[in-house]
């Protein structure tokens, strides 16, 4: 399994399921974030047509193209869905955003051979590491 540096660095197209449409709110800044920095950011939400300039997905299911890392921005008691919705596009990493734990989540990840992080947050570990998708 990667380290959550190793996956960030490896990763150039993160899905942010749970993406929100207001910027005080860390589904909003921490996305904003990661994409300043060169990531690109698919965001998922059943409610928001685009974010981030980008088209919102209602799912995981109808992003038309392969992603690098599922980040999560639900509660735990939805992590396990939206798992094993990423292992049913291919996704190769989940993450779980600070805050966010779910053992069953993580035992569907592993089972899969996915990477897994969990209570974590994407910009903390992004600026730990300095990393960065800039030329």
């Amino acid at each position: 399994m990667r380290s959550a540096e190793q996956i960030l660095a490896e990763s150039a197209v993160i899905a942010v399921v749970g993406a929100s449409r207001d910027p005080s709110k860390a589904a909003h800044r921490v996305p904003a974030e990661m994409q300043r920095y060169g990531w690109r950011i698919i965001p998922v939400n059943p409610t928001a047509d685009e974010l981030f300039g980008e088209p919102v997905y209602r799912s995981l299911a109808d992003i038309p193209h392969p992603v690098d890392l599922v980040d999560v921005f639900r509660p735990a008691e939805d992590a396990v869905d939206v798992v094993r919705q990423a292992v049913a596009i291919g996704a190769p990493a989940v993450w779980l955003q600070l805050g966010i734990v779910s053992p069953r989540a993580r035992q569907i990840a592993e089972e899969a051979g996915l990477d897994y992080v969990e209570n974590r947050c994407l910009i903390v570990e992004r600026a730990a590491a300095n990393l960065t998708r800039l030329g």
